[in-house]
């Protein structure tokens, strides 16, 4: 596995750089601010990931290991591919990705090129906190909120549900079989979809 590329840039696309190590030339894909602002016959250190696939070995790669880790856990989600997995990181900084996802914010999810509704929920649901914590995140000192009741944890849960793609009847039975667990909405959404056999759309 390729993670770590240092040498000098031989050449630069829209959305690649070439980059020759050792006298062997290793295309690499990037995003475009990251492909901008390189130049050719500089060196330059990429920290990469490598996609191997039955008909192609791809690189991808980034300015630092944080890009790269959140490329890897975008990865995770269902529905996502290395392509749209960059194009996340082409529109939104990590810390913004981290922030969206914590905060359920599917707008924000939704400026990813190829993500719709349905995939930013499952991106919000399936990535949870494997993104971590948003660095200087205001109010990250203060005292944390009261937890909901369970009603209102059900009642949310069941709205997540429905809106990907289950019918109410379907939600009602899987969070009744969670009932009096303590879970979080986060943690039940979890449980009831693993219940129901994933999420649909």
């Amino acid at each position: 596995m390729i993670s770590i590329l240092r040498g000098i840039v031989a050449s630069v696309g829209l959305d690649h750089i070439d980059v020759v190590v050792g006298g062997i030339g290793f295309r690499v894909h990037v995003t475009p601010a990251f492909a901008q602002g390189t130049a050719r016959d500089e060196e330059i250190t990429v920290y990469t990931s490598m996609i191997v696939r039955e008909d192609s070995m791809t690189l991808y790669g980034f300015e630092s290991c944080d890009e790269r880790d959140v490329f890897t856990t975008l990865m995770s989600v269902s529905g996502i591919g290395p392509k749209i997995a960059l194009a996340a990181l082409a529109v939104l900084r990590p810390d913004d990705l981290r922030r969206a996802v914590r905060d359920q914010d599917l707008a924000t999810l939704q400026r990813i090129p190829g993500v719709g509704k349905k995939s930013a929920q499952r991106m919000a649901l399936e990535i949870g906190d494997k993104l971590g914590t948003p660095a200087a995140l205001p109010g990250a000192e203060a005292t944390p909120a009261p937890a909901p009741s369970e009603d209102a944890v059900a009642s949310e849960v069941s709205v997540a549900l429905v809106g990907l793609g289950w019918s109410e009847s379907q939600a009602a039975k899987a969070i009744e079989k969670l009932a009096g667990s303590g879970l979080g909405a986060s943690d039940m959404l979890r449980a009831a979809l693993v219940s129901l056999g994933g999420g649909r759309g």
